[in-house]
């Protein structure tokens, strides 16, 4: 437990705070570049998202490149991602679902594709938790990893003005090189490691924030992406996301 930076009922409260989750995911999704070129390249067929609820990216995965998909996670709430599946114009028995804690499993399977979005940063031993995912590949296949860069502007942001979400991450993780060495030490090669994204910022339940912080939040946003349109460029201090894609030999 004390790996943990969350428990599940922070979870629980996390998506039952959330409006909207139900949504139409466009082939432009986020990193869907980065991941087309893994699956074209590498022939992927298989695939498993860890921590995916709802399941974006296991949608993602099934919607544009018809893979065999698999989402993991110890919360998942049925009529959610049911919904979801059916906004996509999918069927439920289109994605396989296992509910179960990450730590307390085996995995019975590998797969071609292990990807995780926004998980690893909610622990804080981060080579046993990148550990766990490499089990899951199997060889010759990649691990995909994205997570947010909180050493960024956009950390900066959180900080000062939510720091309770702030605090349920571990900024000593975001670090591209630190990740690298571990999957390195694990056998894998690296393919990349890296910032990505121009910039950008964001706050969890904005509505609910004082007018001042939005009116300022949406100031920064502006500037920012005027900025990096006219001088694009991925950096520690302003790219959004770290991405990290190993292969297992």
């Amino acid at each position: 437990m004390e790996n943990l930076l969350t428990d599940r009922q922070f979870w629980v409260n996390y998506w039952e705070s959330k409006d909207g989750l139900t949504v139409n995911i466009p082939s432009n999704y986020l990193f869907h570049q980065e991941l087309g070129e893994i699956i074209n390249k590498q022939g992927v067929r298989t695939a498993i998202e860890l921590g995916g609820f709802p399941g974006y990216y296991a949608v993602f995965l099934k919607k544009y490149f018809k893979l065999d998909v698999t989402l993991l996670d110890y919360f998942v709430h049925q009529p959610v991602t049911n919904a979801l599946l059916e906004a996509n114009h999918l069927k439920p028995s289109d994605i396989n679902i296992i509910e179960t804690d990450l730590f307390n499993y085996q995995p019975i399977q590998q797969f071609d594709l292990v990807l995780s979005c926004g998980l690893i940063e909610h622990f804080n031993d981060t080579t046993d938790i990148i550990n766990r995912h490499i089990a899951f590949v199997k060889r010759g296949g990649t691990l995909f990893i994205t997570l947010p860069n909180f050493k960024a502007l956009n950390g900066w942001f959180q900080k000062s003005f939510d720091r309770e979400n702030y605090d349920k991450h571990n900024i000593d993780c975001m670090d591209p090189k630190l990740l690298a060495d571990i999957c390195k030490k694990a056998g894998l090669e690296v393919v990349q490691s890296r910032y990505f994204g121009n910039f950008s910022l964001w706050l969890e339940n904005e509505q609910q924030k004082p007018i001042g912080i939005r009116l300022l939040k949406k100031t920064m946003w502006f500037v920012g992406k005027v900025f990096t349109k006219i001088f694009p460029f991925n950096s520690k201090m302003l790219s959004p996301y770290i991405i990290l894609e190993a292969r297992k030999m």
